[in-house]
């Protein structure tokens, strides 16, 4: 079974695929999203010359550092998925905001100033270029989807950005994974991959699939709130990462979530609260240091 392809150029087109994909699969491969092709390229460039970097270079932006805004390097296997290491490294992103924002000013966790490491230079740059050419392609899925669940296009506006590089080194050992079995939280993902392949999709009827590279696309997925709010008629689908190419592997997850503030329950509980309670699960040191 192969993931369906979406060309996002005119939405009125794509909206039905995009409704019949939600569903069938929770997954599918989206072209015609206007990002230059060169701006991934420099992106993975200065993402492989850091990860080849020494680790005691790359902890000068290790997670600690970037305190209750979350963001940074961690090592390989410093990421738990349901409780076991991963066998990864990577970088947490999100929105840029400086110290005047009034949620950095209050504190508040998952927000403030990304991390940078003082080589490659180039690494800055290329992130915070990515962060706004993804959140365009973001803002026209989410319009997509507003438009299949019958709600004005700007339903999804205002949405938390959040966004990882993570590097999978190759041959893990029987029963590793680089990433295991899960789901993402919030509407959707757009992620990025390069040729090394690995992930894997849980279709319906329980078995795994392939999602190999495609070129010039990004893999769409969506998360467990769509689910939520759609009564379960869109599919949160489980997905894994296993790296047995020989080669690294590059991934750019791009995370496209509700409001912070947005009411996902009937208990008054926050998009925020939710999210905040999941990456807690993922990095518990962290967690522990930052939320006491």
């Amino acid at each position: 079974m192969e993931l369906p392809i979406v060309d996002l150029r005119d939405l009125d087109t794509a909206a039905p695929q995009i409704d019949r994909a939600c569903r069938e699969h929770g997954f599918f491969y989206v072209v015609g999203h206007g990002v230059d092709p060169s701006l991934a390229d420099r992106l993975d460039g200065a993402a492989r010359e850091f990860f080849a970097l020494p680790d005691d270079e790359k902890a000068a932006i290790a997670m600690p550092l970037g305190g209750r805004a979350w963001r940074g390097w961690f090592p390989v296997g410093g990421e738990l998925t349901s409780g076991v290491p991963d066998r990864k490294e990577g970088l947490y992103f999100g929105s840029e905001l400086g110290s005047d924002h009034p949620r950095v000013q209050a504190g508040v966790v998952l927000h403030g100033a990304n991390l940078f490491p003082a080589r490659p230079s180039a690494l800055r740059s290329a992130v915070l270029e990515y962060l706004d050419a993804l959140t365009a392609v973001g803002r026209r899925l989410a319009a997509a989807l507003a438009m299949t669940m019958g709600l004005d296009r700007s339903w999804f506006d205002d949405p938390l950005i959040l966004f990882r590089v993570f590097h999978y080194p190759p041959d893990p050992s029987p029963g590793e994974w680089g990433v295991g079995e899960h789901t993402d939280y919030g509407i959707l993902t757009l992620l990025r991959q390069d040729d090394a392949g690995g992930l894997e999709v849980r279709a319906a009827d329980g078995t795994w699939i392939d999602a190999p590279p495609v070129p010039d696309s990004f893999v769409c997925n969506l998360g467990d709130m769509l689910e939520r709010m759609t009564g379960g008629d869109y599919r949160s689908t489980p997905h894994r990462v296993r790296n047995t190419s020989g080669v690294s592997r590059l991934s750019f997850p791009f995370f496209f979530d509700p409001g912070w503030d947005v009411v996902i329950d009937g208990d008054g509980t926050t998009y925020g609260d939710y999210v905040t309670s999941k990456v807690a699960k993922v990095f518990p040191d962290l967690a522990d240091r930052e939320l006491r």
